[in-house]
């Protein structure tokens, strides 16, 4: 029978490792809290991320290595306003003349700019496996008889001061206030003379700065390809299904649980089921409660 010690392990993990799932999701949690927009481009636009980290770390693109060296949490510096920059046109120049035709049409550019960052990866950095390797991201650190990955610690760690930098950026400045607005009645929020069609661009050019966060990170955590999106969304989908779609401390909440459920059910059935246990935890989740532990049920 496993003991309580033998659990703290699998227990530590689950708990640092919803970390990454929660900067994962908070991009897609963002875009569908103000947009009602399901970005199923997500996943790979952190990729997206994680490879020009990689390539800021490397200088290694479509097969040539330039004179770069850069580490990258330093390269975050150049990232996140690239990724910034690509959310905002990615909405100012698509989303939102598809918005005018239907809201099917989104999700169909959405699913097309996916295939597109897909291909421009694999064509630049070649299908092979990539990870953003340096010295911090080999180190491990012990709590007694435990011993886990550091970058596990960094992970949970900048998960948290990114929701909580969110969540004081959308109480109490005007743009946060704005985006808080327009996601609550897009309608009234004009009226009141609310740019929502800026505030929908900032607000995607936010969510893509914490993908950019969030590739970074997962490229320090986990190998990664140019197909790798698709799974991350997946989790990202998870995340945000569990905790409520839109919900800032639903996604936290979120990540916490599927980080656990994905470790325990590891460890305690078969750890090749630890996929199918996160499909069916969604599927529960999504039978009893569809609007999430935080969502607000929509009439």
């Amino acid at each position: 029978m496993t003991g309580i010690s033998d659990l703290a392990t699998p227990v530590l993990m689950g708990i640092l490792l919803g970390g990454l799932y929660v900067l994962i999701a908070l991009g897609l949690s963002m875009v569908f809290g103000v947009m009602r927009l399901i970005n199923v481009a997500h996943g790979d636009l952190v990729i997206l991320a994680s490879y020009l980290a990689f390539f800021a770390m490397s200088g290694e693109i479509m097969r040539h290595k330039l004179a770069f060296g850069s580490d990258p949490l330093l390269s975050l510096i150049v990232v996140i306003p690239i990724m910034f920059g690509i959310g905002y046109a990615i909405q100012k120049f698509l989303m939102s003349r598809a918005f005018e035709i239907s809201m099917e049409a989104p999700l169909l550019i959405a699913f097309g700019l996916s295939l597109v960052i897909q291909n421009t990866c694999q064509r630049f950095w070649t299908p092979l496996s990539r990870r953003l390797i340096t010295p911090y991201a080999l180190e491990s650190i012990s709590l007694g008889s435990v011993t886990l990955p550091q970058m596990y610690f960094l992970d949970f760690i900048a998960a948290v001061v990114v929701v909580l930098l969110l969540r004081e950026f959308l109480n109490r400045t005007y743009l946060g206030k704005a985006i808080n607005a327009t996601s609550q009645n897009k309608r009234a929020a004009h009226l009141m003379g609310v740019n929502t069609g800026r505030v929908y661009g900032f607000a995607f050019g936010i969510a893509m700065a914490t993908a950019a966060l969030a590739g970074v990170f997962l490229g320090l955590t986990f190998p990664f390809t140019p197909t790798s999106g698709v799974s991350f969304l997946i989790i990202a989908f998870g995340v945000v299904i569990i905790g409520g779609l839109g919900s800032m401390l639903g996604t936290f909440v979120g990540g916490m649980i599927l980080g656990l459920a994905r470790t325990l059910g590891g460890y305690l059935l078969d750890p090749a089921a630890q996929t199918l246990i996160l499909y069916l935890l969604v599927l529960v989740v999504l039978a009893a409660r569809p609007q999430g532990i935080f969502g607000v049920k929509r009439t």
